[in-house]
């Protein structure tokens, strides 16, 4: 009889459709004319028995519908995942069930379902405040729609976040400090501010290639991430990682599970894990493509592609790069431990000096704390502290 464990993970699910595809999207996602909800439904359920089975008991402190568009989903789904994975691992007193959703008026139409089947946290991809970068964007939903849609998240769940996307082509930091002004004027304990990325496979990526669009200058994107910083600290909203920023205690529990390299479960096509699973550490993904997972489900109880063992190296590496996204950092018994051996057989122990010199890493002897600047310039920052 497998004993009980009382570590903490977090669950993720992926749902992996869309009504369409957004330019700037590189994300596992998929347009199909028709989604059999209760296919799918019990698919994810395989999934998640299977992983019930093999970890056995622990304590469930988070879930995370992702997508792809998990507002496409039916409550009743949603319902079911969580009513088994809280049977199955005992909840945290604190639970926190986040769902990713669209504003347009369709989906927002199924919050109240999402909050009865047990979701106390909505992330809403309103993305944009400007009707001109929502087409841009090739978003299906108005600003109308958007701010609509937070007040009835507002009004549904204890907790509500909303994503933007700033430094896009020819936005001036005087819009973006409108738009944010206002998007901060909306009182949602926790924000996502991401700064435009032109990912390889992408329709943006293409457009730039053929001279179609212009990025945004680096000076100028750099001066939008000072702006932000400045603005949503001044709000009380301050950056707790690269791109989040919240009240004290609005944190999102979920993504801090992966930051602070805790363990997590992935189910759904093309999700990822990180779970211990007899005394190793495992590196799992599934399947991307729907319909390949979905066969594999039915053959194997499971999407899994890959299930690989990770060495102690290899698990400080990944706390390193997770950790120092983090206002916190990461501490230095916590990359030890991983590792089996001394911080200073890992880093660059000059190299890290010289960072705080720099100004891109804070002067602590217990933690590796990047700055403000330091977090804007993470793969630099990595490259000059490994070993």
């Amino acid at each position: 009889m497998r004993g009980v464990n009382s570590d903490p993970l977090a669950l993720y699910v992926h749902w992996p459709f869309c009504r369409a595809k957004c330019p700037y999207c590189d994300f596992n996602s998929h347009v199909r004319p028709r989604i059999e909800q209760a296919l799918w439904r019990k698919a994810l359920l395989a999934e998640l028995e299977h992983w019930i089975g093999r970890l056995g008991p622990r304590r469930l402190v988070s879930i995370f519908f992702g997508g792809g568009t998990p507002s496409l989903m039916a409550p009743e789904t949603v319902a079911a995942v969580i009513e088994r994975a809280v049977a199955a691992w005992p909840p945290a007193e604190d639970l926190e069930v986040t769902l990713e959703a669209n504003p347009t008026s369709v989906e927002a139409e199924r919050f109240r379902g999402y909050r009865a089947a047990g979701v106390n946290r909505v992330s809403i991809g309103v993305q944009a405040l400007d009707e001109a970068a929502l087409r841009l964007l090739g978003r299906e939903h108005s600003v109308a729609e958007a701010l609509a849609a937070v007040e009835l998240a507002q009004g549904t769940f204890p907790r509500v976040s909303i994503d933007l996307i700033y430094a896009r082509p020819g936005q001036t930091a005087a819009q973006w400090e409108a738009e944010l002004g206002r998007a901060l004027a909306l009182g949602t304990g926790h924000l996502a501010l991401y700064e435009l990325t032109i990912e390889e496979g992408t329709r943006f990526h293409a457009e730039v290639a053929a001279g179609r669009l212009v990025p945004l200058p680096e000076d100028e994107q750099a001066l939008l991430l000072e702006l932000t910083d400045a603005r949503t600290r001044a709000a009380g909203l301050p950056a707790y990682e690269v791109s989040n920023h919240a009240r004290p205690g609005e944190e999102c529990r979920h993504n801090l599970v992966y930051w602070r390299y805790g363990e997590y479960v992935g189910i759904g096509p093309g999700a990822h894990g990180r779970v211990r699973c007899d005394g190793r550490r495992l590196a799992t993904r599934t399947l991307r493509a729907p319909e390949a997972w979905l066969a594999r489900v039915r053959e194997l109880g499971h999407g899994l592609e890959a299930l690989e063992p990770l060495e102690p190296a290899t698990q400080a590496l990944e706390a390193l790069m997770m950790g120092l996204r983090l206002a916190e950092g990461v501490p230095l018994a916590r990359l030890e431990a991983l590792a089996g051996e001394p911080a200073d057989a890992l880093l660059d122990r000059a190299a890290r000096d010289r960072l705080v010199r720099a100004g891109l890493l804070l002067d602590e002897p217990e933690r590796l704390v990047a700055t403000a600047a330091g977090r804007q310039r993470l793969n630099g920052v990595l490259r000059a502290l490994l070993r």
